[in-house]
């Protein structure tokens, strides 16, 4: 029922417009008065629906580098609010879930606890408090029903998955919704967040880039770590500087290629919620609800089908991609297309130097969903294997934000260091 207000409250928006402009009112003026009161009506929604509608909200902030300026403009300030801020919980409803988790002698544990939120996010929200032995610290609790909410929305999800093979005939949906549905729900385990933050956190201890907040205690809607204060990537991408900003992306994508490697894990939910820069120049990580377990580090032949790509292997791309489950067995299709489709995606890694930015993403995005581009019909002939969602809706997520920040490196470098296969593309026979 809120979701259907967002169309009705758009359509009396539109209706008021249309009277203003009758007196004689600027249509730009008036569009874009509708436009952010739309905006805010949005986040308003979005952020007290919480579970995954609010998620949703929290993936759309992450594109609206992709959309035309004149549209993202009004929405980009309140999309962006739910990466760390929504409507907050009554500090009563916060108090029966501490109670609930820790016992009614809870406050004992605690030195200090601020009952107004720090931060919020799409199934919990975060308080500072300062620990029992003087550390302080940010208390994640998660909202009462956010598991149930979350269920609901991702038993709605199911219903209308098979409308999406009009959209992609030779995707495997069913299987799609099942692999998002299971990692989705992982996220509702707090104790599985705390053995996997331990994780990266024994991963990157003492490390010169990245930084992880030690887990102090946790339960299965209450978890307590570190509090580590930084800049927010929201606010560097609003007001950094070059330097700044530049930063932030190389370390976002150094966390993205590394973990793998190091942790066995990839973390996958890349929204600017999700860190900070600190004042000793490292990358501050938050949030490992989502996850994605890769004891083997990431696969051989991400690396070494981009490399192939890179070098114009057309023949050994198309074989590695059908290999893979990218090109059903059955379809007949043109090596040299099939590279035309994927060079420009990697751009970024083809140059010396290359600066992400919201034109250049908004050029991929027309190119690849214009439905009389070559690269929409060569697209809507692929599959898309289940295993790798994650990896994709970190890797797009990763690239939405940095052309959000506008980043500029050597973002080859990056992938020599740690992206398994993509040095010695060479090495690995093609799974058959």
């Amino acid at each position: 029922m809120k979701l259907a207000s967002l169309p009705l409250g758009l359509a009396g928006r539109a209706t008021v417009g249309f009277s203003k402009r009758v007196t004689g009112l600027a249509d730009e003026i008036l569009g874009e008065q509708a436009q952010r009161r739309t905006a805010e009506h949005l986040f308003s929604v979005l952020g007290q629906l919480k579970g995954g509608a609010m998620k949703l909200g929290q993936a759309l902030s992450v594109f609206e580098a992709a959309l035309p300026e004149h549209l993202a403009s009004p929405y980009r300030q309140a999309l962006t609010k739910l990466q760390s801020a929504a409507p907050p919980l009554p500090a009563s409803s916060v108090h029966g879930v501490m109670e609930r988790q820790l016992g009614e002698d809870w406050r004992d544990r605690f030195e200090s606890f601020d009952d107004r939120p720090a931060a919020a996010a799409s199934i919990g929200q975060v308080h500072r408090a300062v620990w029992h032995d003087g550390r302080e610290v940010a208390v994640k609790i998660q909202y009462p029903g956010a598991g149930e909410a979350l269920r609901s929305d991702l038993r709605q999800l199911a219903r209308l998955a098979p409308m999406f093979k009009v959209l992609q005939p030779n995707f495997d949906v069913k299987q799609l919704t099942v692999e998002l549905r299971e990692r989705l729900l992982e996220e509702l385990d707090y104790e599985l967040e705390a053995a996997t933050q331990r994780q990266f956190a024994d991963a990157y201890r003492g490390d010169e880039q990245i930084r992880v907040p030690e887990v102090v205690h946790a339960g299965p809607e209450v978890l307590v770590t570190e509090w580590i204060e930084g800049t927010p990537i929201a606010e560097i991408i609003a007001e950094g500087t070059p330097q700044t900003r530049d930063r932030a992306g190389l370390l976002l994508t150094t966390l993205h290629f590394s973990a793998p490697k190091r942790a066995g894990l990839l973390h996958a939910d890349p929204h600017p919620g999700n860190f900070a820069l600190g004042d000793d120049g490292r990358l501050i990580v938050y949030d490992f609800g989502a996850t994605a377990r890769m004891p083997g580090g990431m696969p051989l032949q991400i690396g070494r089908l981009t490399r192939l790509t890179l070098d114009g292997k057309a023949d050994e791309v198309l074989a590695g991609l059908r290999a893979e489950g990218f090109v059903p067995p059955d379809l007949e299709i043109d090596a040299e297309a099939v590279l035309d489709y994927l060079l420009p995606m990697l751009e970024p890694l083809g140059a010396e130097e290359f600066q992400f930015s919201r034109e250049w993403l908004r050029k991929e995005s027309t190119r690849l969903t214009n439905q009389h581009s070559e690269a929409y019909k060569l697209g809507k002939q692929l599959s898309f294997p289940p295993s790798y969602l994650l990896i994709h809706r970190v890797t797009m997520g990763s690239i939405g934000v940095l052309c959000q920040l506008g980043a500029r490196a050597r973002w080859r470098d990056i992938l020599e260091d740690w992206l398994p296969g993509f040095d010695d593309p060479g090495r690995g026979e093609i799974r058959q």
